[in-house]
């Protein structure tokens, strides 16, 4: 599989996504200053709804620009066995329900499901908790993680 192919496919869902959000943002900000949503009495509230909205909108396009630079500069680099799992790694792994996975470590920001070819891969950060459970491990290993009350385990089929 392609890191690189990879690396586009996430460039181009955030980018489709700060569109939205800044399309979203328009809309908020229009209606916050629209003339007919001005207070008229303190129970009137829909311009100062709109004006939280386009501030939280606001922030997630400022969020959505800086995953998409982290994307840009992060080039993977080609898997090391001595140092196990690292950012920019592709891993299959296999739960304690024979279901395998395919997931690529990458920067914050990126967390998506991409479909190459006929096969699922989830983009998850190292900083996402089975992110963090995965940097050194080889292949063969086990990983374990606690979600709630539930103990997953996989092992590391491969890795590239």
């Amino acid at each position: 599989m392609d890191k690189f192919l990879l690396q586009q496919q996430v460039l181009s869902r955030l980018a489709e996504d700060l569109l939205q959000v800044e399309q979203a943002l328009r809309e908020a900000h229009e209606t916050a200053t629209h003339e007919e949503n001005v207070a008229e009495n303190k129970y009137d509230t829909l311009g100062l709804e709109a004006a939280y909205l386009a501030t939280g909108q606001a922030r997630r396009a400022d969020a959505l620009r800086q995953a998409m630079a982290q994307w840009r500069q992060f080039r993977p680099r080609p898997y090391d066995a001595s140092q196990g799992i690292q950012l920019g790694a592709l891993v299959c792994l296999v739960g304690s329900d024979d279901k395998q996975q395919h997931l690529f470590l990458g920067p914050d920001g990126g967390s998506m499901k991409l479909h190459v070819g006929t096969q699922l891969v989830q983009v998850i950060s190292s900083e996402a908790p089975l992110g963090r459970a995965l940097l050194g491990k080889c292949e063969g290993d086990e990983v374990s993680m606690q979600l709630g009350a539930v103990r997953q385990v996989f092992e590391v089929l491969g890795v590239d």
